[in-house]
């Protein structure tokens, strides 16, 4: 496979900047594999993995908090509202955020505060099952 720049930028930093050959990306619409050449594509994405191959062959995965991915023949972009690398995953700290999102889905509040803890709660579950699966 022939390698296509990839940047993962999040609005605190560059999470990533350089090449891989592949990437796995969690949309609204289901996953979606990215290659070199790829055909121009915008969708959005969902709490959820991100797969990187990276240069050694070996995939690494990140845990994506929701955002915009954006292929075209010359490269990949993600803006991502966060990120992690699977094993830089707090899970102590994700189970934390499991139970404070359970807690406030159990208050009665208004439909904004339900839908935020309800989207921390995805966020939560989403780092904990990739930090899960390195």
């Amino acid at each position: 496979m022939k390698p296509f720049k990839l940047e993962i930028i999040t609005p605190e930093k560059i999470f990533f900047d350089g090449e891989t050959e592949h990437l796995i990306a969690r949309t609204s619409e289901g996953d979606v594999g990215i290659l070199y050449g790829h055909t121009p594509y915008v969708a959005n994405l969902v709490s959820g993995p991100v797969k990187v191959k990276m240069p050694d062959g070996n995939f690494r995965r990140a845990a994506v908090s929701g955002g915009v991915i954006k292929a075209s023949p010359e490269g990949t972009v993600i803006l991502a509202s966060a990120v992690e690398w699977s094993d830089e995953i707090d899970i102590e700290r994700a189970k934390r955020s499991v139970e404070d999102a359970k807690r406030r889905l159990r208050e009665n509040k208004s439909q904004r505060e339900l839908d935020l803890a309800e989207q921390k709660l995805k966020r939560a579950l989403n780092r904990i099952s990739v930090a899960g699966s390195k």
